[in-house]
This record gives C-alpha cells, structure tokens and sequence, in this order.
C-alpha cells in the first residue's frame, strides 16, 4: 500500500482517502446492481493498479443456489453484472484518480464468498499524467 506521497492524485472529498472512496463507489455499484453490497471490502493501491477485494456479496438467492450445486451458474451471472457495471466502474475509478484506466479484470468466487475488482491504471509521471510510450521513469515501458 503506498504512503501519502504515491504520485495518483485523489479527487475525494477532504478527510476521506481516495482507498476509501473507491471501496465505496464499487460497493455502491454492486448494491445498485445486485440489490446486496458486500459487507467487506479492501482497496490497495498501488502506482499503477488498483485492487478492490469483496468479501460476502453474493445474495441470499446466490448463496442459496451456490450451496446446491449451481455455483457455476451464480458465477456466471456475476460475470454478467461485472460486464455490465464495467462502464460505470471504470468511470469511477477514473473520476476519484484523475487518471486512464488501462485495463480492467474482475472475477468472483463462490466458496469462499469473494471477488476481486482489478485496474491497471496508464503508467504515470510524477504529476499522474501519462507518459507516451515511456514508463514514469523514462525508460521503455514495453517488454516483449
């Protein structure tokens, strides 16, 4: 987790962290979709990827079908909700970062009750901008 001065820059209300704020942006996301939020969530941030664990989000239906043999189906719904909040989810991130999501992974288990909310922010300069075609340092960012 980085300190105070890692170089992503927070548009988060004064007197909350910006780990907060993305926990609770994608848990509003969830409850907005599924009608159920997780009732845990952790935010790690790093220079260029952010990972949002859940823990204890599927519904009581989910559990329910997950728990008689139907996980790959409850599974497969949530991959569902996640392609459709994608949109939303990045937006988000993006607004809380002021930075370019490059990629984003997500991906859910039943047992035990946990899912993961992974962005692969654009490599950045000191300031959070985008370097083209460099690493924030530089050098080539890209290895083949």
């Amino acid at each position: 987790m980085p300190d105070a001065h890692t170089a992503i820059p927070s548009e988060a209300a004064p007197g909350r962290s910006l780990s907060a704020a993305i926990s609770n942006a994608v848990v509003g996301l969830l409850h907005e979709y599924t009608g159920r939020g997780p009732t845990k969530v952790r935010t790690t941030i790093g220079p260029d990827t952010i990972v949002v664990t859940l823990r204890d989000s599927l519904t009581k239906a989910e559990r329910t079908l997950a728990g008689r043999g139907r996980a790959l189906e409850v599974l497969a719904m949530r991959r569902a909700f996640q392609g459709t909040m994608r949109e939303e989810l990045i937006g988000a991130v993006e607004a809380l970062t002021g930075r370019t999501v490059e990629a984003f992974l997500s991906d859910n288990l039943a047992d035990p009750d946990v899912a993961v909310e992974v962005f692969l922010m654009q490599p950045a300069d000191g300031n959070g901008r985008r370097v083209d075609g460099r690493s924030a340092n530089g050098a080539g960012a890209d290895l083949h």
